[in-house]
């Protein structure tokens, strides 16, 4: 008895066939990695702008605080007493700012996001003149990230 054996033969079209899928899954490999930095690129520019939004509200509002320390200080020097120092900031306060007893508040906002600020007045002839009380940044996210 013969027996046969049966070689299994590739020829040149199946080495070429599989250079064809290895070759069209590498591209789709390369394809996705490209969107998907460019979807990144596109997050972290969102995120650069929301970021130096609110840092840009945190510089304004700085801004009004040493305003309002000039305006203290101002005050601070005529005034011999604690209600004469009140009465004299209440009449220089800056545009913006409200007095509640010691409180002084002010919001800088832009369109989407609001940042609140409130410092307490400290009593005349203490070391310092005024210390924060609210610092709060708030954010409507919806309209920023679609």
């Amino acid at each position: 008895m013969r027996k046969h054996k049966s070689a299994v033969s590739f020829g040149p079209g199946a080495a070429s066939l599989i250079l064809i899928v290895v070759i069209l899954s590498m591209s789709v490999l390369g394809m996705l990695a490209l969107m998907n930095a460019r979807n990144d690129s596109r997050l972290s520019s969102r995120s650069i702008a929301v970021v130096e939004a609110g840092y840009a509200l945190n510089v304004q509002a700085e801004r009004d605080l040493a305003t309002l320390d000039g305006v203290l200080s101002t005050c601070q020097a005529v005034s011999d007493d604690d209600e004469t120092y009140l009465a004299a900031i209440r009449g220089l306060l800056p545009a913006g700012m409200l007095m509640d007893e010691r409180v002084i508040r002010w919001e800088e906002s832009d369109e989407l996001r609001t940042l609140s600020c409130a410092v307490e007045v400290l009593p005349l002839g203490e070391g310092e003149r005024m210390t924060w009380r609210e610092h709060r940044l708030t954010a409507r996210t919806e309209e920023i990230w679609n």
